[in-house]
Formats: structure tokens, sequence, C-alpha cells
């Protein structure tokens, strides 16, 4: 699976897409650390344990470095970022009864953002399974011979499960 390069100087406005999930009762909220067990088991259970690896490294970095979209104190989707190696977003995933609702493109937007607040002008996203989705929502282009990129050398975990549909 490729990577992808997304400038963050030019960010889609997402404030409205913030709004129209708040309606619906789905918040989008920075992880916290009282939450890290609850967090990462719930990455694990629904999206297997590479995924669930990055998301606790998230919970190293202050402010810890996941994003959560949360209705009813229930978790419907998460996003990280610097996880794995500086500058990278992912994973990422959001469950599979709530893909189409804009909760994937707002957690990656709300994580460029704080990536690009946190200094960065541009971010690579690992592993790409829906290049379509990332080029639409922000622009992101592919990069050239990025396959098989930083998962090649996994030991107990498979590439592919690098990559959820959003």
């Amino acid at each position: 699976m490729p990577d992808m390069l997304v400038s963050l100087l030019h960010l889609p406005q997402a404030q409205d897409l913030y709004d129209s999930l708040e309606q619906k009762g789905i918040r989008i909220q920075r992880a916290m650390t009282p939450d890290k067990l609850y967090v990462v088991k719930w990455v694990k259970d629904h999206f297997g344990a590479g995924f669930a690896g990055e998301c606790d490294a998230s919970f190293s970095h202050h402010p810890v470095s996941c994003f959560l979209a949360v209705q009813d104190r229930r978790i419907l989707g998460f996003a990280c970022y610097n996880a794995t190696y500086p500058d990278f977003f992912g994973p990422t995933a959001v469950l599979e009864s709530q893909r189409g609702s804009g909760i994937g493109k707002a957690l990656l937007i709300r994580s460029l953002e704080a990536m690009r607040d946190y200094g960065y002008a541009y971010a690579i996203i690992g592993g790409v399974g829906p290049v379509e989705f990332y080029s639409k929502c922000v622009g992101a282009t592919l990069i050239p011979d990025s396959t098989p990129g930083i998962y090649r050398d996994l030991i107990g975990a498979n590439p592919e499960e690098h990559s959820a549909p959003l």
C-alpha cells in the first residue's frame, strides 16, 4: 500500500462538518490518557492488534495524538498521528455502520489541523487503503515508490492490516 503526501497549508474548512456531526450528537474530541486502556482495547477489538499498537503509542505524546468520534460515550471511530513515525497520519478507522457519515473526513481533517498547529507544513499518510478518499477530502497525492513503506519490516502484524476503509 502506498503512502500519500498532503499539504497542511491549504486544508479544507471543516467547521460546518464538525457542527453537522455535533447536531447528531457526535463529537470529535482528543483522547484523554485516563481512557487509554479503554480506547486501545476498542481499537484492537474492532480493527486488530496492528492498529492498537499504533494507537497505544499515540498516548505517549502530550497532548495525546489521537482523536475520537464519540456519541453517547461510545466510540464510533478514531484517528492517530505521530504514532509510528513523526509527521505520519494514521492509523484511522470508523465502524462499518458509521462509514459514509462524514466521521472519517472529520477525524482526518481534525488530526491534520493538529499536525499543522504542531508546526508541520506537510504530512504523510502512511500505508493508504482508500486513495480516492484522501485525494478527495484533502488533496493528498501518491508518493512514488512508497510501497511497502514504513510497514515493510513488521513482525507480528500483516501490512494489509494497516489500512481500513473510512
